[in-house]
């Protein structure tokens, strides 16, 4: 499967240029977030994929736009993928906020809220990364899924912190990483 980290969000330019958190819930994309996330469609233009599982923040469905401006995907909104809860930004949208701002899309199973309402602890992340890693696994389809999520969750599954707008290749029948790096 090939993972994808959400392009720049408003929060990741503010809080890179000062290292405090600016306060933004659900934060939407940069321009230059943007520019990456069509980067990435184009990269991926070629790959033989099928499936689209994206997290509900609207950092990453906006990420994901391009690349379902390009292709017909069966897509999958799963909350399992989400951030690490642990700023501002990890408040994420309503599904009938979801549902207006992105009316492609069914949000209709996610609970509101479907975030966490406190501090997501590191093993709780890992754990979320195990399920995933296992469910994807049994599948067929993992060969030709993209997964688009966040920084820490795709840390906590293939122990690899990746820049906005940049993709690996994973295959989640793979070990899960030793110890991880959560501060650089």
């Amino acid at each position: 499967m090939i993972l994808l980290r959400h392009g720049q969000s408003q929060f990741n330019l503010h809080f890179s240029a000062t290292r405090q958190d600016p306060g933004i819930e659900d934060p939407t994309l940069t321009p230059a977030g943007h520019e990456q996330a069509v980067a990435a469609a184009q990269a991926l233009a070629d790959r033989n994929l099928s499936r689209l599982i994206v997290s509900p923040y609207t950092r990453t469905l906006q990420t994901a736009a391009p690349m379902l401006a390009q292709r017909e995907l069966t897509i999958e909104i799963e909350p399992l993928i989400r951030e690490r809860y642990a700023f501002t930004c990890d408040i994420g949208s309503g599904r009938g906020i979801l549902a207006a701002r992105f009316p492609d899309h069914d949000f209709a199973h996610l609970t509101d809220p479907w975030w966490p309402d406190r501090i997501e602890s590191e093993a709780s992340v890992i754990g979320r990364a195990a399920a995933f890693r296992e469910r994807m696994a049994a599948r067929e389809d993992w060969r030709e899924t993209l997964v688009v999520s966040h920084w820490a969750f795709i840390l906590a599954l293939t122990g690899q912190s990746l820049m906005n707008g940049q993709w690996i290749e994973y295959d989640p029948r793979s070990a899960p990483p030793g110890e991880l790096r959560w501060h650089p």
